[in-house]
């Protein structure tokens, strides 16, 4: 009887001991969790800059809204629009839009890059816009990265007859008290916008 007790409870704690292990272990992997502080949640990634936000796919950026700032016709049957202009706190103004053509081939911005020598590489992209401020007699140009690319969509594969997509573009802001700015590209008429304040 004696024999059989001791084993009895040495089967007991035995068990008590591994379970005791696998309640510190499963403890010890609790999420990460250190020193009673929870880990900071993870902050969305910034959009890429230069060639990435250049070339990024249409679906990538954001939609463009309903609301209507500006409308304008240019040659080859192309309407651009613009639908939103908002001043950021970074210290630059974000325009988003949509692009049509209208005509029976397709198109791939052929004069949109503008003329200067660092724009060179832009092609078939927003990279000649500029925002026009008449009252502080001032142009903006669109931002770029250090290897000249332009903070802007760019229109890789042309847009086909008939179609439609958006785009964006990004200058440096002009001072707090200008609301008013004239968007211009290429050949495209001046587009008059007013820049509201982002959140």
């Amino acid at each position: 009887m004696t024999m059989r007790r001791t084993m009895k409870a040495r089967r007991a704690l035995t068990a008590v001991a591994i379970t005791t292990g696998l309640a510190i272990a499963v403890a010890g992997c609790g999420g990460g969790e250190k020193d009673g502080q929870t880990p900071p949640p993870s902050s969305p990634q910034p959009p890429a800059k230069g060639a990435d936000r250049g070339t990024a796919s249409q679906s990538a950026q954001p939609p463009a809204g309903d609301t209507v700032l500006a409308e304008v016709k240019g040659g080859d049957n192309i309407t651009l629009t613009i639908n939103s202009a908002i001043r950021d706190q970074g210290g630059f103004v974000t325009l988003n839009g949509k692009v049509k053509n209208g005509g029976a081939v397709l198109w791939s911005a052929p004069n949109w890059q503008g003329s200067e020598q660092e724009l060179a590489s832009n092609q078939s992209s927003l990279a000649g816009a500029s925002l026009i401020d008449k009252k502080g007699k001032k142009k903006y140009l669109i931002l770029r990265d250090t290897d000249g690319r332009c903070l802007c969509t760019k229109f890789a594969n042309g847009i086909p007859a008939k179609q439609e997509t958006i785009w964006f573009a990004q200058f440096p802001a002009p001072p707090a008290g200008t609301k008013k700015v004239d968007f211009q590209v290429g050949d495209m008429p001046p587009a008059a916008i007013e820049i509201s304040d982002g959140e």
